[in-house]
């Protein structure tokens, strides 16, 4: 199983998650976040983690050659697109490229179920935002899509509720932010909650080979 960390603002957080087990680092390069990092903020840290892990851009409504532009100022070719994007972006970025995608109905999980890309990101429909809410999607609801797609689970896991969710889902992955950040910073990551997030997700992800969508 796959394990991706998201809102990834400091090298020592990075490198701590490393450490922990996780594979994937999410960098939000979406002005609005309160996890924003700038390009040029990002690709000191990127830089230190280059053949350590999978490091990935989020973005939100931008062009294909807007994506591509914006990663290689940041030093990323891989891009989570968190926005309203069309299926034709996806395509046209793939094969580094997943789309996100905010499910709160049956609707959206069909509609998650033809998106193009090797996998999707489903994360819980809040009105008005884009995702990072700590709210937590219906896993019951997503459950018949992570059985016919790789899916990546997001939305409101915790180190406390892993292990359920991922019994439950059986997805190919998942994806925490505010789940294990530190209390007093929600900048920053809680190292302890990161490390006992990977194992409470291992722990209960089936046995097997990780397969490589990436």
């Amino acid at each position: 199983m796959y394990v991706k960390v998201c809102g990834i603002t400091h090298i020592d957080d990075a490198l701590a998650a490393i450490d922990a087990g996780v594979d994937v680092l999410g960098f939000n390069l979406i002005p609005s976040s309160k996890r924003y990092l700038t390009p040029d903020l990002a690709r000191p840290i990127v830089e230190r983690l280059r053949g350590k892990v999978i490091c990935v851009a989020v973005v939100a409504d931008l062009t294909p050659s807007e994506c591509l532009e914006l990663g290689q100022r940041a030093g990323i070719d891989r891009f989570q697109l968190h926005g309203d994007e069309p299926a034709e972006h996806v395509t046209a970025l793939a094969p580094r490229a997943f789309k996100a995608l905010r499910v709160g109905a049956a609707a959206d999980v069909e509609l998650a179920r033809v998106y193009p890309g090797r996998f999707v990101l489903v994360d819980a429909k809040v009105e008005g935002q884009l995702g990072g809410t700590g709210t937590r999607v219906d896993w019951r609801l997503v459950a018949p899509l992570a059985a016919s797609r790789p899916t990546m689970l997001a939305g409101g896991l915790t180190p406390e509720n892993v292990e359920e969710a991922v019994s439950l889902v059986r997805p190919w992955g998942v994806d925490v932010a505010s789940g294990v950040e530190a209390s007093s910073d929600t900048r920053r990551k809680d190292e302890s909650r990161v490390r006992d997030f990977v194992r409470a997700a291992r722990r209960a992800s089936a046995p097997g080979r990780q397969i490589d969508f990436w």
